[in-house]
């Protein structure tokens, strides 16, 4: 990162600050270039991981079933239900006859009790026909109604044994349902780590080209393309990838983190470690030959930012005294040997007499 900043962030092909208008151009053209095939190649990339999981087949509940118990099970529970209908059925006609019984006897009463007002007050009650005809069409009519209603607490108890076996027999489908929508879950865990790791076989391979192409061949003229082909390699990994990783409760993805955190840090810190001591053996070298080393338009960019442009650190530009860095001993500013104008060290002529100067840089190619 710190190479990329020093170089502006552009390809090897890339124009820097003090570039042509026309050359800026080209560039942003070559930037949307770059988009574009990122995008392209990210919309790809979309469509192929999005259709990795139908090389694994569909896993259904029925399949981690036994087939005869199952259908066994299914076929005893719709005979209980089929039962239960019938029972049902039953009930209620006898319910409707029960009524019914109940009616006659009612009213056969009513009959009997308004007969017994209207018959002769000195006639004996036992030796009356009339009354013991009646007494015992009553007696007839309640033993039907008790017939009915000892039918309908048969009737009850049957529906209650069907509805305990039917509960019995849901309880036993529901076991063995937990059991093997336990299996189903154990199966698309598995089937889910494949696609998973299809996945990163397909993703991880690109992030690592990727990276070799930024480290070897960012600098080519052909550096449109592979700037492209990094942001769609990190695209498909950071974002396609990451939401199919496995979480485990949390513990893959805080894990994976704190290993990326770790590694990641570490790199930066052996990365300004390794910068600082680059710019301390630069530094160390004699002004002139260091001011050969930087790019004429990188030295203006960082001078029109008020900092060294060998060591980067902040410089009193203001101050027309200030001819060389107070931090790393650079030269910034000389006098032209022609008219005597101060200019900056790294201009290649001099801004008022357009004489060549004595220390200027060769820019780079």
């Amino acid at each position: 990162m710190l190479e990329l900043a020093a170089n502006g962030f552009w390809g090897g092909d890339g124009v820097r600050a003090g570039s042509r208008l026309s050359e800026r151009w080209f560039n942003a053209a070559l930037w949307l270039v770059a988009l574009l095939f990122a995008w392209f190649l990210i919309g790809l990339g979309s469509l192929v991981v999005g259709d990795l999981p139908q090389v694994e087949q569909r896993y259904t509940l029925e399949q981690f079933l036994e087939p005869d118990q199952a259908r066994t099970s299914a076929e005893t529970l719709k005979q209980i239900r089929r039962a239960m209908d019938d029972n049902r059925r039953r009930i209620e006609q006898d319910r409707l006859a029960l009524d019914a019984a109940q009616g006659a006897t009612e009213g056969a009463r009513e009959t009997f009790a308004n007969w017994l007002k209207t018959r002769d007050a000195t006639q004996r009650v036992d030796q009356d026909p009339g009354l013991i005809a009646r007494t015992q069409q009553l007696d007839a009519l309640k033993d039907a109604e008790r017939a009915v209603e000892d039918r309908l607490t048969e009737l009850a108890q049957a529906q209650a044994d069907l509805s305990e076996r039917e509960r019995d027999q849901i309880r036993a489908d529901d076991a063995e349902r937990m059991e093997a929508q336990q299996k189903l879950d154990a199966a698309e865990r598995s089937q889910e780590l494949r696609v998973f790791g299809y996945r990163l076989a397909l993703t991880l391979p690109l992030l690592a080209l990727a990276g070799w192409l930024l480290m070897k061949r960012r600098h080519t003229r052909n550096w449109p393309f592979v700037w492209g082909f990094a942001f769609a390699a990190a695209f498909a990994f950071f974002v396609e990838l990451v939401p199919y990783m496995p979480s485990y409760g949390g513990y893959v993805q805080y894990g994976v983190g704190v290993i990326v955190t770790l590694v990641g840090g570490r790199a930066a810190i052996n990365a300004l470690h390794a910068y600082r001591a680059r710019q301390a053996q630069v530094e160390a070298r004699p002004d002139a030959e260091r001011r050969t080393e930087i790019a004429t338009d990188q030295a203006l960019a960082r001078l029109a930012k008020k900092v060294c442009p060998g060591c980067e650190r902040p410089v009193a530009l203001g101050d027309p005294n200030t001819n060389f860095c107070p931090h790393c001993g650079l030269g910034l500013f000389e006098d032209c040997p022609a008219c005597t104008q101060r200019k900056s060290t790294f201009e290649r002529f001099c801004h008022t007499c357009g004489t060549p100067g004595a220390g200027a840089a060769v820019p780079a190619a």
